[in-house]
């Protein structure tokens, strides 16, 4: 009976790990490269033309991969963390507790997009 007690401890070990590294990788969803900080604009903009547009319970608006990240209620009442473009404000990615509800997608390398 040891051998499978042993087996089933480094198994919940296991499992913890990934979800620990699943965490982990739930911030960082987006990256936005190339963008000159100079050229950026300020939180306090994006914060305003958030509230404008419905978004609520703004609690916090930071850079992560280049790009703006903001906690925040949307229109519809769902919390999710969001990414912006810095330069443009664009709406890049939206997920809820991990869950991608929305992502700008890229339809080929000349820059066109298309939302999806």
């Amino acid at each position: 009976m040891l051998p499978m007690f042993k087996l089933f401890r480094r198994v919940c070990l296991v499992l913890s790990l990934m979800v620990v590294a699943t965490n982990a990788l739930a911030t960082g969803m987006m990256e936005c490269e190339g963008i000159d900080e100079s050229s950026w604009q300020t939180k306090e903009a994006l914060i305003a033309k958030l509230e404008a547009e419905g978004w609520t319970q703004i609690r916090k608006v930071k850079v992560d991969g280049g790009c703006y990240e903001a906690y925040a209620t949307t229109p519809e009442g769902d919390k999710v963390e969001a990414y912006f473009n810095p330069q443009t404000f664009e709406k890049l990615l939206v997920a809820r507790r991990g869950v991608v509800l929305f992502k700008k997608r890229v339809l080929f390398e000349k820059g066109a997009t298309e939302e999806g």
